[in-house]
């Protein structure tokens, strides 16, 4: 497999966890809207447990990536928009973050059928986030991303993919032991 090819699966893989994210973003606007008609069921609490676990743990994993194989190479830039850019990135992630602990205790008390919170304050929290990632996701794709692949053609990037691969299979691991608990 030649270095060029790699790159572009890496980068692949990134915007295939993009579109992953405005699915499971799409996914819990339907369960704030399930929730506000229907109330708590076993399908809300099932699809309150597949949004949670993705944002707890793929999209923590597609940030790190990007902060540590991504950012990296467009903070030497000699570009000021392009080290701006990966700044704005990095800081963006800091806010998604910020915004998830908000939204993360409603899903994890309505996967136990718990409806302590307000599905008003939850909608707006998503409305939040959502707003973020799509100015996020729309910074990545049109600068942040195309300008890695060029710093990074021709540069070697199957350690990246065995870096990205290996953290999550050690996540995995992980999350496997404490179910087994």
């Amino acid at each position: 497999m030649n270095t060029a090819t790699v790159s572009i699966d890496v980068f692949e893989f990134l915007d295939d966890t993009h579109r992953e994210i405005q699915r499971q973003i799409k996914q819990l606007h339907a369960l704030v809207d399930a929730i506000e008609s229907d109330g708590l069921n076993q399908a809300t609490r099932e699809m309150a447990r597949e949004v949670l676990d993705f944002f707890n743990t793929e999209a923590r994993q597609h940030h790190l990536d990007e902060e540590k194989h991504v950012f990296p190479s467009l903070l030497g830039s000699e570009d000021a928009n392009v080290v701006q850019a990966a700044q704005h990135l990095t800081q963006d992630h800091g806010w998604l973050e910020e915004n998830w602990i908000q939204i993360a205790p409603s899903l994890e008390a309505a996967t136990s059928g718990n409806l302590w919170f307000d599905p008003m304050e939850l909608r707006h929290a998503l409305d939040v986030f959502e707003a973020l990632y799509a100015d996020h996701l729309l910074l990545e794709e049109s600068i942040a991303y195309p300008e890695a692949k060029k710093r990074l053609e021709g540069i070697d990037t199957v350690g990246m993919g065995r870096e990205m691969a290996k953290r999550r299979a050690v996540q995995q691991s992980r999350q496997q032991e404490v179910q087994d608990e």
